[in-house]
């Protein structure tokens, strides 16, 4: 059974950072791509970044770039989303998704879902 497990989500005041993972399990892991997604209350879902099965290549929203890092291990079946410089608008709920198609910030393109993890920045 495919299950993805976000943590590491909380509250954190402006500039503030923090460290989300996405463990993996039930599925080859590094055959599929993994997104980050977030939803803000009352928003669309939209994409935050995404790296490739192999981890050598990755994307972000232009509204994190330069704040966020995505990384991966496939050894442990974990990817990181690390934030920094937080600021009120990325109040969230952050979800991983994967898939095997390439990296794609149409949320609808993902085939399997974690349950979500709040993020909250305080101003």
């Amino acid at each position: 059974q495919l299950q993805l497990v976000e943590s590491g989500g909380g509250l954190v005041q402006l500039g503030g950072s923090l460290r989300l993972s996405c463990v993996a399990s039930g599925f080859i892991f590094d055959n599929y791509n993994i997104g980050w997604f977030r939803q803000a209350p009352g928003k669309e879902r939209e994409a935050v970044s995404c790296i490739s099965s192999s981890g050598g290549s990755t994307s972000y929203a232009d509204s994190v770039k330069g704040r966020f890092t995505i990384s991966r291990d496939n050894a442990k079946n974990m990817v990181y989303l690390q934030m920094d410089s937080l600021k009120p608008e990325d109040t969230a709920v952050y979800y991983c998704a994967a898939d095997k198609l390439p990296c794609d910030p149409v949320p609808d393109k993902y085939d399997y879902w974690g349950q979500g993890t709040q993020v909250t920045v305080s101003s």
